[in-house]
């Protein structure tokens, strides 16, 4: 049976959509307080873990002092594996570059590599050559460019390898309108998901219709390999596009029955169904599709309270599921399926209401997926709470409703992964927090009392200091940056650095060729665009265009690719700067990915990692 490793009492947590208090009683966790029959263990169709197929993702980047080449390392390759790069003017003849094998790096520069160069690079056992990459062309710029249908934005993307090619490819949804959290504004148009291949080919647009309204929490998807076929799906929120269930408001109201206020809604077709539906990648037509959790008041408010969200679990180590779920401040559940020969199969279903009243309005703003107990198997975070691989919850922080869930690993002397929480509701003390992801057990908190604590990070600032240092910021109060609104601790909960301006907390990435994470940098001398600089340091890249979007390690070498957005376009910028190390591309360590598979829905989050670099 599984217990609650959570605190002893458990405070007031939220407000609903007519911003009332509500309240739970104040308890001490045991082993009945959770009812229900142990559920089994889910065992899937895959023999083996279901795995993304990468090639060697091979960039080369004109630069001032020649052609700047980088590759992944896959783990597939062995330990001392070394590498020779070629260079081709026609792609036929190719002489190699290196006068002794890579090794050391998976970059190179090429001093008198010229734009209209190609490259590639082979994979050596000993002095054999085994594997040889595509080729790639190079880019004038440091950035992959991919020009959309029209001159709008984007609100969201995800990657996949739609198209089986060991490339990711973009699927996006425009335009880019967002209704969150308590205000409501009509939509105005209807979101699109609209798929373009690495190269920037235009492969399909899917319209979602009027019923799905313009807002982040009504419109989840996800971009993965669901059949292990190696090419991915997409897993989306749909509702019917024959019949338009808006009232005269233009709210789809039909969803419950009631709208905003608790006042009862009137659509001319009654309720709205809603689905949870299988896209196929490279084609955007609806594989399967099965009904998505329905709405109910205990859930709260459609807009505020009611949130859905989509993730991927390997609930057996081996299969991918796709978890729907919905609600955030009231009641929770989720739904696990499977995804073979074009059908959703049920996995299991879980709901808060059958479990401890300490279960309801844990939830976050994202959704991660990692194995947190080391039994192999992946479990759903949901925010202060975790479902267990077997579909039954595993424990509960009992700290409410969390801005930020941060899972990762963040202290070195704990084993395993830990969750840095930054909670939204008022504490006296763990308003910031830090805990045992296997068990809910608090290390330690902030101590104080705390107000909307909005946003928090995990990110290695000093290597002299061990672990990830972690940052909260807590919303309103003073605004000066120095003040104690604004926190950065040590792994081991010490304040550091008191007084001193604190970092954002989103959009960090590994850019140059420390391991230290960087951050964008807006203002100053680039107008329309940003930095990417150092903490307390000096900027490294100057010239990003565009919004925010992403950021992954999607080619290249190991370090992180940048995605912004401009009105009709998107670019991936990639680092040009000389590596010193190597290690394998992050997308194949499972939390990291699991991350970038959320990054398509929710509040942004840069992704952590299962390792310290």
């Amino acid at each position: 049976m599984a217990l609650l490793a959570s605190a002893v009492s458990f405070p007031t947590f939220g407000q609903d959509s007519n911003e009332r208090v509500y309240n739970y009683e104040i308890l001490t966790p045991q082993a009945n307080d959770i009812r229900t029959v142990p559920k089994p263990k889910v065992e899937g169709w895959a023999t083996a873990r279901v795995k993304e197929n990468l090639n060697r993702g091979v960039v080369a980047v004109k630069t001032d002092s020649g052609v700047y080449v980088g590759w992944r390392l896959l783990e597939t390759d062995a330990p001392a594996v070394a590498f020779n790069v070629y260079r081709s003017s026609d792609g036929k003849n190719w002489k190699k570059l290196n006068s002794r094998p890579v090794s050391s790096t998976t970059d190179y520069v090429d001093t008198k590599g010229t734009a209209s160069s190609l490259y590639r690079v082979a994979a050596l056992d000993g002095r054999k050559e085994i594997k040889v990459s595509e080729a790639s062309p190079v880019l004038e710029n440091n950035y992959v460019s991919i020009k959309f249908q029209g001159n709008y934005p984007a609100q969201k993307m995800a990657v996949g390898d739609l198209d089986g090619d060991g490339r990711y490819d973009y699927v996006i949804k425009q335009p880019q309108q967002r209704t969150d959290p308590g205000s409501w504004n009509r939509s105005t148009d209807t979101f699109k998901l609209e798929a373009y291949s690495a190269d920037g080919e235009f492969l399909w647009v899917h319209d979602l219709g009027w019923n799905i309204e313009q807002g982040v929490w009504y419109s989840p998807y996800v971009v993965a390999d669901l059949d292990g076929d190696g090419k991915a799906e997409v897993a989306v929120k749909t509702a019917p596009v024959d019949k338009d269930y808006r009232d005269s408001t233009g709210r789809v109201v039909g969803a419950v029955p009631y709208n905003y206020k608790g006042v009862p809604g009137s659509s001319p077709y009654g309720i709205c169904p809603e689905y949870l539906s299988i896209l196929d990648g490279m084609t955007g037509k609806e594989i399967d599709r099965v009904d998505w959790i329905p709405q109910g008041r205990e859930f709260g408010d459609y807009n505020r309270n009611n949130r859905n969200q989509i993730a991927v679990a390997f609930l057996d180590g081996r299969t991918p599921s796709v978890i729907m779920m919905r609600g955030t401040y009231r009641k929770m559940a989720a739904n696990a399926y499977h995804f073979k020969d074009g059908k959703l199969q049920l996995v299991w279903e879980w709901s808060g209401d059958q479990e401890n009243p300490v279960i309801r309005s844990q939830g976050a703003h994202q959704t991660v997926c990692a194995d947190v107990d080391g039994d192999g198997r992946d479990e759903v975070i949901l925010g202060s709470a975790v479902i267990d691989d077997n579909g039954q919850a595993l424990w509960s922080a009992g700290v409410g409703h969390s801005d930020k869930a941060i899972v990762g690993e963040i202290d070195p002397d704990n084993p395993g992964l830990e969750i840095l929480y930054a909670n939204e509701v008022p504490h006296e003390k763990r308003g910031v927090c830090l805990v045992d992801a296997a068990t809910g057990r608090e290390f330690w908190n902030i101590g104080k009392h705390t107000g909307h604590v909005g946003n928090a990070m995990a990110v290695d600032l000093d290597p002299s200091i061990p672990g990830l240092e972690c940052i909260a910021t807590e919303d309103g109060g003073k605004t000066d940056k120095t003040e104690d609104t604004k926190y950065i601790f040590s792994s081991k909960g010490e304040r550091l650095w008191k007084g001193e301006p604190v970092p954002g907390c989103t959009d960090w990435i590994w850019w140059d060729a420390d391991r230290l994470r960087e951050l964008p940098v807006f203002g100053g001398r680039q107008r329309g665009g940003f930095s990417i600089g150092k903490y307390r340091g000096e900027t490294v890249t100057d010239g990003i265009e565009g919004s925010i979007m992403m950021i992954a390690d999607l080619f290249g070498d190991w370090r992180e690719e940048i995605v912004t957005i401009k009105n009709g376009e998107m670019r991936i910028y990639t680092t040009t700067i000389p590596a010193v190390d190597r290690r394998n591309t992050l997308v194949q360590d499972p939390l990291y990915r699991s991350y970038i598979y959320s990054r398509s829905m929710g509040y942004t989050q840069s992704p952590m990692l299962s390792f310290f670099l």
